[in-house]
C-alpha cells in the first residue's frame, strides 16, 4: 500500500479545521489536526508530518513561535510550514518567513489553492530530502548555514564533529550558531577560526558555495595540528613556529588568518614565511603551500 503524505493542520477555528480536513482527505492526504500550537507540539513529538498548515494567530502560543520551535529540532527542520493568516501587512508576511515558513495563504482559505500549494511544497521537500540522503550515504562532512551562522542541516558525519566542538540543542544541530561566526552581508563569504576539540584535534570549516541566497554550504574537516606540525618540522627542517605557520598556509589561510589563529602580529607571520621560503627554496606562498600539502599527504 502506498504511503500517504501526512499534513498537520493547526487552527483554533473548528470550522476551518473541518473544511481543510475534508478537502485534504479528499485529495488523498492523511490529515492530523490540532486546535492550538501547544497541541501541535504534542502531536509532532509522536509523529513527524510531511508538511504543516499553521494558523498564524492563535490564543496562547502563536503560529510564528510554534514554527520557530519546530525549526530548532533537526528532525523537523526540513518540514515545510505554510501559514494561514488574515494578516496581509508586509511585516506580518516577513515575520512568517523569518520564523521558518515557506509560504502563506490568506484567510478565508480557498481549498483548491491550499491543495495546490501543499503539492508544490511537498515536491520541493522530497527533492531536498533526497539530496540530503545522498550526501549522508556518501559519507560527506557537509553542513548548511544561513547568513547569521545558524545551522540549517548537517550530514551525520558533520554533526558528529560538531557535537565534539560545541553542545547541540534538542535532537540535533539545527539552530546552533557556529563558533566565531560573524553575520554576513549579501555576497560575503565566511571566515571561521578553527574550533579545538577535547582530544587535541581542531575542526575547520571551508566555504563550498551558496545553495540558495540564504543557505551556505560548508565542508567540515578535523585534523591534529600537533602531529602535522611535527611532520613539517622534521621533514623540512623547520622551527616549531615556522612549521605552524606553514601548516596553516597549506590549509589555505591568509596571513591575517594565520596571525589570528597563532596570536601573532601579521608582521611576525611575514618574517616566519620569509624563513620558510628560504629553507624550502621556494619563492612564493603557492609553492610553499603545495610542498606542505605533498608532505602531509605522503
Amino acid at each position: 500500500m502506498e504511503r500517504r503524505d501526512i499534513v498537520l493542520v493547526v487552527d483554533d477555528a473548528p470550522g476551518t479545521l473541518g473544511l481543510l480536513n475534508d478537502t485534504l482527505e479528499g485529495a488523498g492526504y492523511m490529515v492530523l489536526v490540532a486546535q492550538s500550537a501547544a497541541a501541535a507540539m504534542t502531536v509532532i513529538e509522536r509523529i513527524t508530518p510531511d508538511i504543516v498548515l499553521m494558523d498564524a494567530v492563535m490564543p496562547g502560543m502563536d503560529g510564528f513561535e510554534a514554527c520557530r520551535r519546530m525549526k530548532r529540532n533537526a528532525r523537523l527542520v526540513s518540514v515545510p510550514v505554510i501559514f494561514m493568516t488574515g494578516l496581509t501587512e508586509s511585516e506580518d508576511v516577513v515575520r512568517g518567513f523569518d520564523a521558518g515558513g515557506v509560504d502563506y495563504v490568506v484567510k478565508p482559505v480557498v481549498p483548491d489553492e491550499v491543495v495546490a500549494r501543499i503539492a508544490a511544497h511537498l515536491a520541493n521537500a522530497r527533492l531536498t530530502r533526497s539530496a540530503h540522503a545522498a550526501l549522508d550515504v556518501a559519507g560527506r562532512f557537509l553542513l548548511a548555514v544561513d547568513r547569521d551562522g545558524a545551522l540549517l542541516w548537517a550530514t551525520p558525519q558533520a554533526a558528529t564533529l560538531l557535537r565534539d566542538a560545541a553542545p547541540l540543542p534538542g535532537d540535533g544541530p539545527a539552530g546552533l550558531a557556529l563558533p566565531g561566526w560573524v553575520p554576513l552581508a549579501e555576497g560575503e563569504t565566511p571566515r571561521l577560526p578553527p574550533v579545538p576539540l577535547a582530544d587535541g584535534r581542531r575542526v575547520e570549516f571551508h566555504h563550498v558555495g551558496a545553495i540558495a541566497p540564504d543557505e551556505l554550504l560548508l565542508r567540515v574537516t578535523a585534523f591534529d595540528p600537533g602531529r602535522e606540525e611535527g611532520m613539517l618540522r622534521d621533514r623540512l627542517g623547520l622551527t616549531a613556529r615556522e612549521a605552524e605557520v606553514l601548516l596553516w598556509l597549506g590549509r589555505g589561510k591568509s596571513n591575517r588568518d594565520i596571525a589570528d589563529i597563532l596570536v601573532l602580529s601579521p608582521r611576525t607571520v611575514n618574517k616566519h614565511l620569509e624563513g620558510v621560503f628560504a629553507k624550502l627554496g621556494v619563492e612564493n606562498r603557492a609553492s610553499a603551500a603545495a610542498l606542505a600539502v605533498r608532505v602531509l599527504g605522503g
